[in-house]
């Protein structure tokens, strides 16, 4: 946001918010306050969710709880004929830079170790920013909220690569390759943390932003 400098003072530009007017946060079409619903697509209007970052750490915290076993299980089984092993995930990226796949290797690592700790820091980040100045400004964090929602889904690499595996490797009693628990709990793990960025209101992150309206806001009723 902008400030504008008129002889010599800075005014600061007016907010929807501070204009007593609604932003839908499904489509972004703004209403009067005493909208009610989105009159384009349906949704409730309100100024605030006030239940936003409840909904944040509980499904922040889900997703941390599933994400530990989904390490410490085996995430891949295969069966020979004359052994059966198992590979967590950090176990199968080891294993594949023992063969030289040092490139798919990587991939895996970042999009199942790297990516995921780095969303639960990013969220938790966010959610304890919430009505305080932090060092990271406003639009930085709204950059940050934009970022996690965006490569939250591809976290879901390493569990595509054991479905292709599964469907493909099945030779009977020869060999046969099969998802082992950790897939699963690695799977609820990622949806969880998208839960958990999508339920952020990210209109929170700019409450205490120095350049917003903040005289005689005019504060809609949910």
């Amino acid at each position: 946001m902008v400030s504008m400098e008129v002889a010599g003072n800075t005014i600061k530009p007016p907010t929807a918010r501070g204009q007593g007017l609604l932003g839908c946060t499904r489509c972004g079409r703004v209403w009067r306050p005493d909208a009610t619903y989105c009159g384009r697509c349906g949704q409730t209007l309100q100024s605030r969710d006030g239940k936003s970052l409840q909904r944040v750490w509980a499904w922040w915290i889900a997703g941390v709880v599933c994400y530990i076993p989904a390490n410490l299980d085996p995430m891949l089984r295969t069966r020979t004929l004359v052994q059966v092993e198992e590979n967590t995930i950090l176990g199968g990226v080891i294993e594949l830079m023992h063969h030289g796949s040092y490139g798919i290797a990587f991939i895996i690592f970042v999009a199942s170790i790297i990516i995921p700790l780095g969303k639960f820091m990013a969220i938790a980040i966010l959610a304890l920013g919430v009505g305080r100045q932090t060092r990271i400004g406003s639009q930085k964090r709204q950059v940050l909220y934009e970022v996690v929602e965006y490569i939250g889904r591809w976290s879901m690499i390493d569990v595509f690569v054991v479905a292709i595996l599964s469907s493909l490797v099945q030779l009977n009693v020869l060999a046969a390759v099969n998802p082992g628990r950790a897939s699963l709990y690695f799977a609820l793990s990622v949806i969880f943390t998208m839960l958990s960025a999508q339920s952020f209101d990210s209109r929170l992150i700019w409450d205490t932003d120095p350049d917003r309206q903040t005289t005689n806001p005019k504060e809609p009723t949910p």
